[in-house]
C-alpha cells in the first residue's frame, strides 16, 4: 500500500524535495522559522539536506524576512 506524498511540511516550501523535508521533519524542523534557528553548516549536516535545499530555503527564507541562523 502505498503512502500519499506528505510535502510540504509546515510551510517549509514543496521545491526542497521528499527527502529533504522528511529529514528536516524528523529533526524537528517542520517551519521557516524554525529553519531560521539553525546554521546553513547545521542543515548541511542532516542526511538528505543539500545545497540545492540550501538554496531553496534561502529564497523562502527571504520572502518572510527571515534568514539562517549566522554563526
Amino acid at each position: 500500500m502505498n503512502t500519499p506524498d506528505v510535502r510540504p511540511v509546515g510551510d517549509l516550501p514543496y521545491e526542497i524535495g521528499k527527502t529533504a523535508a522528511r529529514e528536516l521533519s524528523l529533526n524537528g524542523i517542520t517551519s521557516l522559522k524554525k529553519v531560521s534557528a539553525h546554521t546553513e553548516k547545521d542543515l548541511l549536516a542532516i542526511h538528505g539536506v543539500g545545497p540545492r535545499a540550501i538554496r531553496i530555503l534561502r529564497d523562502a527564507l527571504a520572502k518572510e524576512g527571515l534568514a539562517f541562523k549566522t554563526p
